[in-house]
């Protein structure tokens, strides 16, 4: 058979009853990277849904989003979502571009022309625009800040280094947007709510030189995120105390799966918690034998040796999810 709906991206629940046929049975969804445990505080927020967007809500939103990440609020735009984010900035880089592989599908289009280049083999990118995630997905594989900048140093005059931290609120020492200037041809992506479990408020940042962020506000025109997006993201950017016990709450769920795969027999890949990549020999029957389970998890067409594992989110999910998995031979 063929999954490419499931190799598209993550989620695909209801074509994944349709097609495995598992009747009425609750599904586990472990095929993104999305939190599964959504910021607490979403339900008491109070939403006036007649009224537009404010602009001072806006500002707001953006102060606390850049108190969050490190850097300059006149540095950061919020838009309707990484994808979109990035999609509408492509244009706004010209000449040649690379983007590291494997990852995700967006990077290889938002610019036409961009090729791929894996990470090992760098010099051939030198002098070009280069887009990368850190940490990326679907490895989970995490660079180093002295690597970026020698990556930032390597761009030439008129390349960009180009970095989507969709994943990065799990690693607060490693995220770069401190390094954000007007005079360096630096650009940084990150997502609301991979970490903060709420995908479906479709909240984004850019974090970039102040005219590319003016270029991007007139692409955006008025009103680019809704009054909820505004209120709950101020909200949940500045409840730190939450911030720090969920990381430490995810790095521990993390390690637990991590045993429990290893003991399965599995190898285990990438080291941000809200997700885990097992290289096994057969991929694509154990992600079938598990859809058959009605738990879904994440292949890809490219890496017939790679599943991609979200966190279960609780002890019952865990258990299901690893009483499932047969051991890797």
């Amino acid at each position: 058979m063929t999954t490419n709906r499931w190799t598209w991206h993550g989620g695909g629940l209801a074509a994944a009853r349709t097609h495995f046929g598992t009747g009425e049975e609750d599904w586990l969804d472990l095929s993104t990277g999305i939190n599964p445990h959504a910021w607490s505080g979403a339900d008491t927020i109070a939403i006036d849904w007649r009224a537009l967007p404010e602009e001072g809500a806006l500002r707001a939103l953006e102060e606390a989003a850049a108190a969050h990440f490190g850097c300059d609020a006149d540095h950061v735009c919020a838009v309707p979502g990484t994808e979109v984010g990035l999609r509408l900035c492509g244009d706004l880089f010209a000449g040649p571009a690379h983007h590291i592989a494997p990852t995700y599908r967006t990077h290889g289009e938002m610019m036409p022309g961009s090729e791929a280049v894996p990470v090992e083999d760098l010099d051939h990118a030198h002098g070009t625009t280069l887009i990368l995630a850190n940490p990326n997905n679907p490895d989970g594989r995490l660079l180093e800040r002295r690597a970026l900048m020698d990556m930032l140093d390597h761009r030439g005059q008129e390349g960009w280094l180009i970095l989507d931290e969709a994943f990065a609120d799990c690693h607060p020492e490693h995220g770069f947007a401190a390094a954000v200037a007007d005079e360096r041809k630096l650009v940084i992506f990150r997502s609301f709510g991979k970490f903060f479990g709420l995908a479906g408020l479709r909240l984004g940042f850019v974090i970039a030189p102040r005219p590319i962020i003016a270029r991007l506000r007139g692409k955006l025109g008025a009103w680019p995120v809704s009054a909820a997006a505004l209120a709950i993201g101020t909200a949940a950017y500045r409840d730190a105390a939450w911030i720090a016990a969920m990381r430490r709450q995810l790095d521990a769920e993390a390690g637990e799966l991590d045993v429990l795969l290893k003991e399965r027999g599995y190898t285990v890949l990438g080291q941000c918690p809200l997700f885990r990549l097992i290289a096994c020999d057969r991929a694509q029957p154990l992600f079938e034998h598990l859809a058959r389970h009605a738990i879904l998890t994440r292949p890809f067409d490219q890496h017939p040796g790679w599943l991609r594992i979200g966190l279960p989110g609780s002890h019952e999910a865990l258990f299901r999810f690893i009483t499932a998995m047969p051991d890797h031979a």
